[in-house]
């Protein structure tokens, strides 16, 4: 692997957190030359970067206009939901069947850790403080799930899923909503506590019927949320109209 290509794995893994963590908005143009000077390198690792991004559908590329941060329909994101909640109730259901006391621990764990944040979130003050902390929140959700992935070891399966997942980390961080859907935030986690019991308890049918329930409950949150806030991609609402 060239110099080059390692570079441009490193910057397009920058590039995909500071997106997933809403520090790169929906629309927010990424100029070729200032991600040079920002990552001292020369625009050969900045070009492949930014095509890895778009092969992962975080960018797109715009005639005449550069790179921008993949702004995204509702029909987009309900697609990436449905996809997500069929392969990752696969991979729940497998899992089941796979688990150790070790993997058990650490999915507690990794429960443990999304119930705090989770808490935390509820608690600040919607805004800012609330920015603040989403970031951890995603990190910390995603950590949950990726235990079950790696315990099922469906490779396929986990990449299909994590694909669907990128296309909408980035809109649920930007805009995390006020205290009247804290009880959407409250269900999530019980949610993955759900899910955890009954992979305790080795139920693959039960575990794969809470893992789907969890991911299209989890579209109600994002949905509300983008509703809420109106800081909404710029079709959102008309795709909203035309359902």
């Amino acid at each position: 692997m060239s110099l080059d290509s390692t570079k441009a794995d490193d910057i397009a893994l920058v590039i995909e957190e500071a997106i997933v963590s809403g520090e790169l908005e929906p629309g927010t143009v990424l100029r070729q030359e200032q991600l040079s000077e920002q990552f001292n390198v020369s625009r050969t690792p900045i070009r492949e970067a930014l095509r890895r991004l778009a092969a992962l559908g975080l960018v797109s590329f715009v005639p005449n206009r550069g790179v921008r941060v993949r702004t995204i329909s509702r029909e987009d994101l309900h697609e990436a939901f449905m996809v997500r909640a069929e392969l990752e109730s696969l991979a729940t259901e497998v899992a089941a069947t796979r688990m150790t006391p070790e993997a058990l621990d650490e999915l507690e764990a990794a429960e443990t850790r999304f119930t705090r944040v989770s808490q935390e979130l509820r608690a600040k003050e919607p805004g800012e403080e609330r920015r603040s902390i989403m970031g951890e929140w995603v990190r910390a959700n995603h950590a949950f799930h990726d235990v079950i992935y790696r315990v099922a070891d469906l490779p396929l399966v986990e990449q299909l899923a994590k694909s669907a997942r990128r296309t909408f980390s980035g809109p649920a961080v930007w805009a995390p909503g006020d205290h009247s859907i804290d009880y959407l935030y409250a269900r999530n986690a019980e949610q993955h506590r759900a899910i955890r019991q009954a992979l305790v308890a080795g139920s693959a049918a039960g575990a794969r019927a809470l893992a789907r329930e969890h991911v299209l409950s989890s579209f109600v949150l994002l949905e509300t949320i983008l509703e809420q806030v109106g800081a909404t991609p710029r079709d959102w609402q008309a795709s909203r109209a035309g359902r």
